[in-house]
């Protein structure tokens, strides 16, 4: 399981042209959910994530986390980030966890965050999405579990 994080001011992601969600203060995440993943992968992520000392203190030091902070998160699916670019010009897509699968973790890590009184939005599994975002720092991590 792969989580592309960005710690943003704002986030939200447009569907179709209509606002299907939106934040504010906290963490975007991007999740890919690649084959073998399991519930655990998405226990032990969301325990990561929420828990991750990247927002800054009174001195300006990264050792806050999201639950430090009271911060929001907004959670996107994201396939692409389980393709290999490594040959050829074509992404290979082989490490995806097939679409039925990816959902279900997908799902349970979201059910994961909530249960860590977490705020929570999301994208749409599968959806067509426009994701906007004012990157704070910036500060970007990829995150695996």
């Amino acid at each position: 399981m792969k989580a592309l994080i960005q710690r943003v001011k704002r986030a939200s992601v447009t569907i179709d042209g209509k606002l299907y969600s939106s934040i504010g203060f906290g963490l975007l995440v991007f999740l890919g959910v690649e084959k073998g993943d399991s519930e655990e992968n998405a226990m032990k992520l969301a325990q990561k994530l929420t828990t991750l000392r990247i927002f800054e203190d009174d001195n300006e030091k990264m050792n806050l986390s999201l639950s430090d902070v009271q911060g929001e998160m907004l959670i996107v699916s994201q396939f692409t980030l389980c393709g290999d670019c490594k040959k050829g010009t074509r992404p290979s897509f082989d490490k995806s966890a097939p679409p039925e699968i990816a959902e279900v973790l997908y799902e349970k890590f979201t059910d994961y965050v909530k249960q860590l009184n977490i705020p929570v939005q999301t994208g749409k599994f599968r959806a067509m999405m426009d994701v906007e975002l004012v990157n704070d720092g910036p500060v970007t991590f990829m995150v695996e579990k």
